[in-house]
């Protein structure tokens, strides 16, 4: 009696250690199928690319960058007698202004904002009362090598932060060996920084954005491939601009030579081409200019190949184009503004 149940009790362990076996074979054919459906990875989800749309607007080029939107635009007079060109840094910046300044030789107010310039900037030249006024609207840091009576009272009394080369020659400010004085001071983008924080003045700032027209929006006005600014008779004061059409731009020419930056041999070129007709007036014996910017007056917008007639008006301190009082967008990119005692020296 007792070797039966024996034996049922073995053969009940015997069926009971293949069920067992069975589950398990079952698990691990389960485990090994879901590992070869769902591999792990060792790579993370790519990041969506920012696309050209997302990018943000540089307030005074219209245009889509990368870089930081809330620096502080600096302001460089920049020397434009023939003994300093080509110059350098021109090409980068966003907006600049071309005026006379004694006699028949024009200086450059060089706006730059969007882009950080390269290593060297200038010539660097003295300031004019109306310089200050030119680059006030901008609330930049205001570079210059210099001033008349007039722009030192303007700066002196804090109308404009600025970084006067008189104080700096030859720490912030260098002397370039292969020009002679005044036309061989230079600057650096680090060194204006350098100079801002030694004394005390902001380096970001929140930029009001000048107005520009949207991509699809037409352009009225005369086809304009060629214009001509002739300050005096000689040759060298004469400035010129031709349009490229391959790249919807016009190149600038002065003396009758191509303008170029010095060190990297860049065109000097401009999307917009705003010319101001102003009331000049001399002041003193040495020729200094009284120059009218509030007033207002006749102008010619030319950007895109095509010259339309507009008004000018300052506006908080800039100088912008007006067509039946309402304001004239600009094309994206960059704008050379040319301020003139008469439309009559203008050719097409």
């Amino acid at each position: 009696m007792f070797s039966k149940y024996l034996v049922l009790l073995t053969a009940m362990m015997v069926i009971l250690a293949g069920c067992s076996a069975n589950t398990d074979d079952t698990a691990t054919e389960q485990n090994q199928t879901v590992t070869e459906t769902t591999p792990e990875s060792s790579e993370e989800p790519a990041e969506p690319k920012e696309t050209e749309q997302q990018k943000e607007v540089y307030p005074l080029t219209g245009t889509r960058g990368e870089t930081t939107l809330d620096r502080r635009p600096f302001a460089v007079i920049i020397n434009n007698d023939i003994k300093a060109r080509p110059q350098s840094g021109l090409h980068k910046a966003d907006v600049v202004y071309e005026v006379l300044a004694e006699g028949d030789i024009t200086r450059l107010v060089a706006i730059f904002q969007s882009e950080i310039p390269p290593d060297t900037i200038g010539p660097v030249r003295s300031a004019r009362s109306y310089n200050v006024d030119l680059a006030k609207g901008f609330d930049p840091v205001f570079v210059f090598h210099g001033w008349s009576p007039g722009a030192k009272t303007k700066i002196e009394a804090g109308e404009i932060d600025g970084v006067n080369g008189l104080s700096y020659d030859g720490t912030l400010f260098k002397r370039a060996s292969f020009r002679k004085a005044p036309h061989n001071s230079y600057i650096t983008h680090e060194n204006i920084i350098k100079g801002a924080n030694q004394l005390n003045y902001e380096i970001e700032a929140d930029i009001p954005p000048l107005t520009f027209k949207q991509e699809a929006d037409s352009v009225e006005g005369e086809a304009t491939e060629y214009v001509k600014l002739s300050y005096s008779s000689r040759i060298a004061t004469q400035v010129e601009y031709k349009f490229d059409e391959a790249n919807a731009n016009y190149v600038r020419y002065s003396g009758q030579e191509k303008n170029i930056d010095l060190d990297s041999s860049e065109e000097i070129i401009a999307h917009n081409i705003f010319i101001v007709e102003t009331s000049h007036r001399v002041v003193d014996d040495v020729g200094r200019r009284d120059i009218d910017l509030t007033s207002g007056g006749r102008g010619i917008l030319i950007r895109e190949g095509v010259r339309q007639e507009v008004d000018w008006k300052e506006v908080d301190g800039r100088i912008l184009p007006f067509k039946n009082e309402q304001p004239v967008p600009f094309t994206p990119g960059k704008t050379w503004i040319q301020i003139i005692p008469n439309l009559n020296i203008v050719s097409y």
